[in-house]
């Protein structure tokens, strides 16, 4: 079968970390253009804008979209009206409204529209889910503390309205949880610290409950160092289960019971190319509703201003 023709737009860290040897090492893709403001890719057509970019190389079938939230519509909407397959990378987009329009677009144009979550993907997540069906769940417990100087150092889009704050980390370990819990969760309560000279928040805890009760907390922070935390634990009748390192291990009454290689985004991109050749798309927003509901819900406390 003819590869898929794949374009990548926003060419940063993530991209040269993950979406670059991914797709190298997929059969199924031929990467072949890259549009971004400052980065280029070696080997293939590089532009300066998506515009340029499709106007240029009318071959691409799909494109990864992997700039900053608050730019990613405007690029997808080019995207999908060019009858392009659309990738999207964590979170969707700044808002809701925003992907549901790009949903109904690319359904309009009958292309695939792909928002992704990677760490849906980690190793340990299916076996936590499996585990979890399989027994009566007391609480839960998310623990999703690192360090923003490590892992965004001089990002500012991120501390900007839209750029999601601590809640760009926690939007992983939201989509974990809205994927291994056995029944929908909702926000009851939540209070987001804001540092006084940001539009964004550095820490947040929630509390969340579900039709039948259930207790569930988050504890997101950026100011963790040492050790970074991304644990979801759980009480149960069949034990304490802890997914811990952001789902690449899974530990019940303290022994260990599954843990793989990292395999995210490969995975993702075979997922990607599954729903292209399939006509599919996926795009569920549980977990960025529950952003949104933490931002409308939540109560706003100021903190001493960061700096990086």
């Amino acid at each position: 079968m003819t590869p898929i023709q794949i374009a990548i737009v926003g060419v940063g860290k993530i991209v040269r970390d993950q979406h670059l040897p991914a797709i190298s090492k997929n059969a199924d893709y031929r990467l072949i253009a890259a549009a971004s403001r400052h980065g280029t890719v070696d080997g293939i057509d590089n532009f300066k804008s998506i515009e340029a970019m499709l106007e240029t190389v009318p071959a691409i079938n799909a494109v990864s979209l992997c700039m900053p939230p608050q730019y990613r519509y405007e690029a997808a909407h080019v995207a999908l009206e060019a009858g392009k397959h659309v990738f999207l990378e964590k979170p969707p987009g700044a808002t809701l409204s925003e992907v549901a329009d790009l949903e109904a677009v690319a359904a309009a144009k009958g292309v695939s529209l792909f928002a992704s979550w990677h760490s849906r993907y980690a190793p340990a997540v299916e076996a936590a889910k499996a585990f979890l069906a399989s027994t009566t769940i007391r609480s839960v417990k998310i623990i999703w503390k690192e360090d923003v100087r490590h892992w965004h150092p001089n990002q500012e889009w991120i501390w900007a309205a839209g750029g999601l704050g601590v809640f760009d980390p926690g939007i992983n370990a939201l989509s974990i949880v809205t994927h291994i819990l056995p029944r929908p969760i909702f926000i009851t309560s939540a209070t987001l610290e804001f540092p006084e000279n940001r539009d964004a928040p550095i820490a947040a805890t929630i509390a969340f409950s579900d039709a039948d009760k259930l207790s569930v907390s988050a504890e997101f922070d950026w100011r963790q160092t040492g050790k970074q935390s991304w644990d979801i634990v759980a009480e149960t009748d069949a034990g304490e289960m802890v997914l811990s390192e952001g789902g690449a291990k899974l530990a019940v009454d303290g022994k260990l019971v599954h843990e793989e290689p990292e395999q995210e985004y490969p995975m993702l991109y075979r997922r990607f190319a599954e729903l292209i050749k399939t006509g599919k798309s996926d795009v569920d927003l549980a977990p960025l509703r529950h952003v949104a509901d933490a931002f409308m819900l939540g109560r706003r406390k100021f903190v001493e201003a960061f700096h990086d």
